[in-house]
């Protein structure tokens, strides 16, 4: 193996352990249950999981997806999680530019994975996620860029202050938690935040329209979708192409 390859082949291992414990998060913390206690179980018969069963993805496609000790299934989502994690950890480490956008990178799309599954599952965005987020934003600017620290600080404060108006002016449309998330993703992505809104803003109204269009007018608006997920793709693009977004948006004038 190519010695170049390691690193890569190093974030992916990584990227799927990460996963693996990314799905404990999203399943624990809306429970406020404790993250490492106690280990995982079966919950149809609460075995212990073993250690050689939960390899991520492999022990799931072992097990063909069924406990080893009851055949109680296990969802899906288990191995896709680990895999979506693994591969978004894959394509920052070969897009980003400098060690502050890898971190950054990282660190982002971790959080966003539980973020989006738990606002999906609860219509809730926890504080105890995007807290941690924005304190590593800001230390990891400190650290190795303290240059970048003030885009950083404006655009989050314009994400945030945008939705707040938002939110103020229609409460029932958008909660303090999208304000929050709006928020730490302009301390990840600074001025690349702007098509970030943007296409969370689109994804969102387009979302809206298939559900009026499938359930009727009044039934339609009655039914509640959360936006954390539209805000979390619309970070996700703005993480790879944003700059370029806006880059070409200033060229034009």
């Amino acid at each position: 193996m190519s010695v170049s390859l390691l690193p890569f082949l190093l974030t992916v291992v990584g990227g799927l352990a990460v996963g693996s414990f990314l799905n404990v998060v999203a399943y624990r913390v809306p429970l406020g249950l404790s993250l490492v206690h106690p280990p995982s179980r079966c919950p149809g018969c609460e075995s212990p999981v073993r250690p050689y069963d939960n390899v991520p993805v492999l022990s799931w496609l072992v097990l063909r997806g069924r406990c080893r000790d009851c055949a109680t299934p296990i969802s899906a989502r288990y191995p896709i999680v680990e895999a979506a994690t693994a591969a978004l950890w894959l394509a920052v480490a070969l897009t980003a530019d400098d060690r502050l956008h890898l971190v950054l990178g990282l660190v982002l799309v971790t959080a966003l994975v539980p973020i989006t599954l738990i606002d999906l599952e609860r219509r809730l965005i926890p504080n105890s996620i995007t807290l941690p987020a924005a304190i590593a934003a800001v230390a990891a600017a400190l650290l190795l860029d303290p240059g970048a620290l003030p885009e950083q600080l404006l655009a989050g404060a314009a994400a945030g202050g945008f939705f707040l108006l938002a939110a103020l002016a229609y409460p029932r449309g958008m909660g303090i938690g999208d304000v929050k998330l709006a928020a730490v993703l302009g301390l990840y992505l600074g001025r690349a935040v702007a098509p970030a809104i943007f296409v969370a803003l689109i994804a969102g109204v387009a979302a809206g329209a298939a559900v009026i269009a499938a359930k009727g007018v009044a039934e339609g608006r009655r039914t509640k979708v959360p936006f954390g997920p539209f805000l979390a793709l619309g970070a996700v693009v703005a993480l790879f192409v944003g700059d370029m977004l806006v880059d070409g948006y200033l060229a034009r004038f």
